[in-house]
């Protein structure tokens, strides 16, 4: 009498088992999509970012050209200034002679 009750819970255990197996193996499986999802979307937005900040580095090369060419600008005025005073005084001091 106790020989089909042993194999009657035997046979209830590895049904469980087999079950939390089957359920394990799905919910691996979930999360292998999950991490494969995620690992596409740190992709992406490490490929944004980086496009973002090629974009910036554009941007800023542009912003420190611009800033070169009107200090080239500026200097080249303040040069031109300084001349024609160079010139006005040597002209002064020619008058006062």
């Amino acid at each position: 009498m106790r020989l089909p009750l042993i194999i009657a819970v035997a046979a209830t255990a590895a049904l469980a088992l087999a079950a939390c197996s089957k359920t394990a193996s799905t919910e691996a499986a979930a999360a292998g999509d999950n991490a494969n999802a995620a690992a596409d979307h740190a992709a992406a937005a490490t490929a944004a970012t980086a496009n973002d900040a090629g974009q910036a580095t554009q941007n800023a090369a542009a912003n420190v050209g611009a800033a070169a060419d009107n200090a080239a600008d500026a200097t080249g005025a303040a040069a031109a200034k300084a001349g024609r005073k160079a010139n006005a005084a040597a002209d002064a001091a020619a008058k006062t002679n």
